[in-house]
């Protein structure tokens, strides 16, 4: 193959066609070791790939090392991978022994084109793309990493198959820097994180149903504090819309049809309900309230709505994946005219907020699905639209060909973390639908009624699974303006207990988050549960601090600094202030 990008995990149909690969490779390898084993499916998954298997022993990962032994001799071999296509007839004879290829065979359309892929003694059943050689893994950069369970076509009352997962680089520099950041993952996971510094619990009587305790909520309403500060800033009015609303809303807006599966429904007083799984609905109702004149517009409205979706338990996921979330909605009504301003405008709000958590992004532009509604006309000026904002901006971008909603295009940023890991959070979706079915309008200067246009955003994407996410990004070790417990105050002996009360109060009375530790601990064990607590700053008191007014300041890192009361509060409010990382 050519020492080109194009055959570099920088192109990402690349990157899956070498792990589609590697996934055939590893199957070849069980088979060869196992020939009793049965076969699922085994595709290129975001990191890596599995293999579905039916086993009639229980696969470990100690037998993992003799799996990579077996894979790595394949590769070795550079067996070719040869593509070729069977009637349905002689394609189920030639799986007859595979029975879960068998029943996916049986399951494709009359006409469809049934492919195999034959790699030395090993054919699968499979639509590729594959390498054309499994010479071309390198192996001495594989690694398979778990084995778990998984129903068959993820139906739980069907068989239980082992799924192994693996992952696989061009070079094994590549693959231990990888297998190094998902180690430094691990420590990062925020429900570890969460449960050392008090944040949020989950528990068996709620699940997905995130418990915030006394830390938690002081995070999350400080981001919430922020979220309202910056939209302010931004022409943002804030409204707040029921919680549960009756079916004739949800058939209006199209949800009852299309989303009733993932609603948790109710009846009062015989007339079903549902509980909100978005707030949109509720946004056209407010604007529905009283009539509005191009004047008026653009009209931009904030929501930080409670909304519940049922989630398969198996899809539950700490702060991640969770039945109920605030959303930070926004839904801004304007004219076609104002569509291009407002896109920048709200990029312009991304770009703050993104800013401050320390946080870069990629935008992707998800264009028009084969099933959408209303003029392609309206598309294509949507689009094109989208695109000039972002442009005008000094933006990049990737096209995502067909993945907008069904009522319009989008933006949506995926955020980098401290880790390079990727987060799909802000979202920016034009809707030309919403206003049509609420019939909603407004008063154009030359005195007729017009029907707006309308952006659905989200900035942090949820407010639960935004603090998962800078959990993780911080390792816990969130900034000053952030954290929970800003400051400790912790004495040495007794005598200075009294000194650190008033310290403390000094630093409460200019709102700073301060606990005091007058126990009667060895300093050093005092100083080290701070720091396992992340707190950004410790005050050690003693009688030198006490006698010339003055505190001995340690952070979270271990430098320590001599300063005086005044020096250290004006240094903590700056922090603040500014919002440092």
């Amino acid at each position: 193959m050519a020492d080109d990008k194009q055959y570099t995990f920088e192109n990402e149909t690349f990157k899956k066609t070498y792990w589609h690969t590697c996934s055939h490779i590893m199957a070849q390898a069980i088979k060869r070791l196992h020939p009793e084993v049965k076969l699922a499916i085994g595709p290129a998954i975001d990191n890596g790939f599995y293999y579905d298997i039916d086993a009639p022993f229980t696969f470990t990962p100690d037998m993992f090392a003799e799996i990579e032994a077996e894979m790595k001799k394949i590769t070795k071999e550079r067996i070719p991978l040869e593509r070729f296509e069977l009637p349905r007839a002689e394609a189920l004879e030639f799986m007859k022994d595979e029975p879960y290829k068998v029943e996916l065979i049986n399951d494709l359309p009359e006409d469809a084109v049934i492919s195999f892929y034959r790699q030395g003694d090993f054919t699968d059943l499979c639509a590729g793309p594959h390498l054309n050689t499994t010479g071309y893994v390198k192996g001495n950069a594989i690694k398979l990493t778990s084995v778990t369970g998984a129903y068959w076509r993820g139906d739980s009352s069907r068989k239980m198959l082992q799924r192994i997962y693996g992952t696989a680089y061009q070079t094994k520099e590549e693959l231990e820097a990888y297998l190094e950041r998902v180690e430094e993952a691990k420590k990062r996971d925020h429900r570890r994180i969460g449960k050392e510094l008090g944040l949020f619990m989950l528990r068996d009587e709620g699940p997905g149903f995130p418990f915030f305790l006394p830390n938690g909520m002081v995070l999350r309403n400080t981001l919430i504090d922020y979220w309202r500060q910056v939209h302010k800033k931004y022409g943002y009015v804030e409204v707040s819309t029921p919680m549960m609303m009756n079916r004739q809303l949800w058939e209006r807006s199209g949800h009852w049809d299309h989303y009733k599966n993932n609603m948790y429904t109710t009846v009062i007083d015989d007339v079903d309900f549902a509980i909100k799984p978005m707030n949109c609905p509720g946004g056209m109702l407010v604007y529905q309230s009283e009539p509005h004149s191009y004047r008026d517009l653009p009209l931009r409205v904030g929501e930080l709505g409670l909304v519940h979706r049922h989630e398969l338990s198996g899809a539950l996921h700490g702060l991640f994946r969770v039945r109920c979330f605030t959303q930070d909605d926004a839904h801004i009504f304007m004219t076609w005219d104002q569509m291009k301003d407002e896109i920048k405008n709200v990029v312009r709000l991304f770009d703050e907020v993104y800013s401050v958590f320390g946080l870069t992004y990629q935008i992707e532009v998800s264009t028009m699905p084969e099933d959408h509604m209303g003029d392609e006309k309206d598309w294509d000026f949507a689009t094109e639209t989208l695109k000039a904002a972002v442009e005008e901006l000094g933006k990049d971008y990737i096209i995502n060909e067909g993945d907008g909603a069904f009522y319009g295009p989008k933006l949506d940023f995926h955020l980098a973390d401290s880790l390079g890991r990727t987060w799909q959070c802000g979202t920016i979706q034009l809707d030309m639908q919403l206003p049509e079915r609420f019939e909603l309008e407004y008063v154009g200067e030359d005195g007729q009624k017009h029907r707006p246009v309308m952006i659905h955003r989200v900035v942090l994407g949820s407010i639960e699974r935004f603090i998962g996410v800078i959990t993780e990004h911080y390792a816990g070790a969130f900034p000053l303006w952030l954290m929970p417990t800003q400051v400790k105050v912790m004495t040495i002996t007794d005598r200075t207990a009294d000194y650190a009360r008033e310290v403390a109060a000094k630093l409460e009375a200019a709102g700073i988050r301060v606990e005091l530790d007058l126990r009667n601990e060895k300093i050093g064990y005092k100083i080290r549960e701070a720091q396992s607590k992340k707190t950004p700053y410790m005050l050690i008191v003693g009688d030198k601090e006490m006698e010339n007014g003055g505190v001995s300041v340690r952070d979270r890192k271990g430098v320590e600094t001599k300063m005086t009361q005044d020096e250290f509060l004006a240094k903590c409010l700056e922090e603040i202030a500014t919002k440092a990382q």
